[in-house]
């Protein structure tokens, strides 16, 4: 294939890809927040926003930056099976560490996630969602609303993953929206912590994990 040939196909694969994340998007319209929405999310004085922003301290940590090694760690992803980060090494990985289940915004993140595990695959990763739950509590979720991703107890000790990974929060017992995308050798590629009352969406997901296609594909010709 010429290199023509191969900027039009990386074109319309782009392109394809966009239009599927406007579908998904479209049917979960309500999941990406507006400019308003966000404000409304972290501004006290806005309204809705109040219900998270009174349940959630301002704590912020820091998150692991990139190009810093992902620390491994192994959890439960049913009642009686374990599941370890070095299991999928060879090939990137997407954490989507969120507050809790059944919560409104954390529900409707997982969702389009579900939504978009196809696109997720076709560059080559795997989804893994975890939070404080416990597996008995993420096997209900997970059943109800027919996500078909692991999703991982960080229970016991209590937001220890977290806490490595820098997206505890301590006054609340939860984790903090946070994403993150480790490339093939074990690396945070790329990291977003999102406000926690808003839905990252999965724009920022899909640009890591083309950019590090790209770069494979970018070595590969060398």
């Amino acid at each position: 294939m010429t290199g023509d040939q191969d900027a039009r196909a990386s074109s319309q694969l782009r392109s394809n890809r966009e239009g599927s994340l406007r579908d998904s998007q479209t049917r979960f319209h309500f999941l990406m927040p507006t400019s308003a929405e966000a404000n409304t999310a972290t501004n006290p004085k806005s309204g809705q926003g109040n219900d998270y922003k009174e349940m959630y301290s301002k704590s912020r940590p820091k998150a692991l930056p990139s190009g810093v090694e992902a620390p491994d760690f192994t959890l439960r992803s049913t009642p009686d099976q374990w599941l370890a980060l070095s299991e999928f090494r060879g090939q990137p990985v997407v954490l989507a560490f969120y507050p809790a289940d059944w919560s409104p915004v954390c529900g409707d993140q997982m969702a389009l996630y579900n939504e978009m595990l196809k696109e997720f695959h076709e560059l080559g990763a795997e989804l893994i969602g975890i939070s404080v739950d416990g597996a008995w509590c993420h096997a209900a979720f997970a059943r109800d609303r027919k996500l078909h991703f692991p999703l991982l107890a960080d229970f016991e000790p209590k937001g220890d993953v977290a806490r490595r990974y820098g997206v505890y929060r301590d006054k609340d017992g939860v984790s903090e929206r946070a994403l993150f995308v480790i490339d093939a050798e074990g690396k945070v590629h790329w990291s977003f912590v999102s406000p926690i009352g808003v839905n990252p969406g999965a724009d920022g997901i899909l640009s890591a994990l083309e950019d590090l296609q790209n770069k494979q594909a970018t070595l590969a010709t060398k």
